[in-house]
């Protein structure tokens, strides 16, 4: 799945050497911009990612584009990046919804990591691709029993205990697995794992877990072992 990261930093060299960093990494799309006023002329046509934005610039600061972000709230992941003497700020930052920030200068280990981070908790929130309400549209034309293996999924259960958990064989849960991701219009397992988080389902939730499911429709008096 192709991840987009906006970096807004109007330091030429601190952008040139983040790009090609990031670029290092396999499907990626990397676009940077020398000021707040550059990114937000685009904010409402780009695709859902991760924001690397700069807290002091010329100009809009990173504090001000991220009051104009508000109405875009959950499109972006942000990322703050501070230097000396202005982490305070980025800790405000933080408490209005920014997912964490590094100071400059950073080792590269600790802004890959940082930014994959971002990601995962976009793509949980179900903004990377997708919204609330077509993802819920989506798991719901799942039947029972695909309902049922993708809950299974989503808590990373492999095939065979899923199908321990079902009573059925391992060939049966491949078999749904691949009709809920036809009908899910995905690919891959972090796509479908996607559109489920934006639906709602998530492990700990209220609804029966996978390891549950076969002592619920065996008629036991307590669920099965977790």
């Amino acid at each position: 799945m192709t991840r987009t990261t906006y970096l807004v930093d109007d330091d030429d060299a601190v952008r040139n050497t983040m790009r090609d960093l990031l670029g290092l990494q396999p499907d990626q799309i990397i676009r940077d911009f020398a000021s707040g006023e550059a990114f937000l002329a685009v904010a409402d046509d780009v695709d859902p990612g991760v924001l690397l934005l700069d807290l002091n610039m010329p100009g809009m600061g990173g504090m001000e584009v991220l009051q104009l972000l508000e109405a875009r709230s959950g499109k972006f992941a942000t990322v703050i990046l501070t230097g000396a003497g202005t982490v305070p700020r980025a800790l405000d930052a933080m408490r209005g919804g920014v997912f964490d920030f590094i100071e400059k200068p950073c080792p590269a280990e600790t802004l890959l990591d940082t930014v994959d981070a971002a990601y995962a908790d976009l793509i949980r929130k179900g903004a990377a691709m997708v919204g609330v309400d077509k993802a819920k549209a989506q798991v719901a034309r799942l039947s029972r029993r695909e309902h049922d293996v993708l809950t299974g999924l989503i808590e990373g259960q492999a095939n065979k205990n899923i199908a321990h958990a079902l009573d059925i064989s391992p060939r049966t849960v491949e078999i749904y697995r691949a009709n809920l991701m036809q009908k899910l219009g995905v690919r891959s397992l972090p796509e479908a794992m996607r559109i489920a988080f934006a639906a709602g389902m998530a492990p700990g939730d209220q609804a029966p877990r996978a390891q549950d499911l076969r002592g619920i429709m065996a008629g036991r008096d307590r669920l099965a072992p977790i």
